[in-house]
């Protein structure tokens, strides 16, 4: 098996990568889509998305484990860059005229309508929660020279999940809720992610082992640049 440390914008894409690539870009759209609906769960408030979008948490330990910080910095740009199309084409669709016919146009902009300041909060706690999460997963994986994947995918979960659900709902809702509510909806998703990804750890763990056979490599990011800005390392 190969240790590699870096990777470029001309290198070949595995199948196995590419098939990543659609399971994060997926589970993070669909997330987008079905956030709307507010689901109770033992008592617990929780938007729908709760049950896809830690996936995109859980796909983004492996690419960062299997193939390294600077692939999975470009999946994460690659996925804003899609959700971005998305919501893009969502609105232009709202402001095209419904068909006489047609009396859903209400129903549509209430569930697939975006307002600015749901957008911004979306967008930000992705990029900064998704691009912690594989920061922190590398930096770990070198300090513990490769040993305790576990430790590794719960603690950048941890750190990652907080950052984003501290992002989101404070800027979604922040005077528009009482502040004891606010940290109760911070909390609870944060843990509810956290729980969901200890629980995939054995899938997590196949998943590694599986793709560092098949592929023959498994990054150890010593020379990356860190910046999620640059693209080309």
């Amino acid at each position: 098996m190969k240790s590699e440390t870096q990777s470029s914008w001309n290198e070949s894409y595995s199948p196995w990568f590419l098939l990543l690539v659609c399971v994060f870009i997926t589970s993070l759209l669909t997330s987008n889509i079905i956030a709307v609906k507010i689901i109770s769960v033992s008592n617990l408030i929780l938007p729908a998305a709760i049950i896809i979008f830690p996936i995109s948490y859980i796909v983004g330990d492996v690419l960062t484990e299997v193939y390294g910080y600077s692939r999975a910095r470009k999946v994460i740009w690659l996925g804003f860059l899609c959700n971005t199309f998305l919501v893009l084409f969502i609105w232009i669709a709202s402001l095209l005229p419904p068909a006489p016919f047609w009396k859903a146009q209400d129903a549509y902009n209430t569930i697939l309508g975006y307002t600015p300041r749901l957008l911004f909060a979306s967008f930000l706690a992705y990029l900064v929660g998704e691009f912690t999460n594989s920061f922190v997963l590398s930096k770990m994986k070198i300090r513990t020279k490769g040993r305790f994947l576990w430790a590794r995918t719960i603690g950048s979960t941890l750190v990652g999940q907080g950052l984003d659900s501290l992002l989101f709902i404070s800027i979604a809702f922040l005077g528009s809720i009482p502040s004891g509510s606010l940290i109760r909806m911070i909390i609870i998703q944060w843990l509810t992610k956290c729980i969901y990804e200890a629980i995939a750890t054995p899938f997590t763990y196949m998943a590694v082992g599986f793709l560092k056979r098949k592929e023959e490599r498994d990054v150890f990011d010593y020379g990356t640049r860190f910046n999620p800005l640059l693209l080309t390392q």
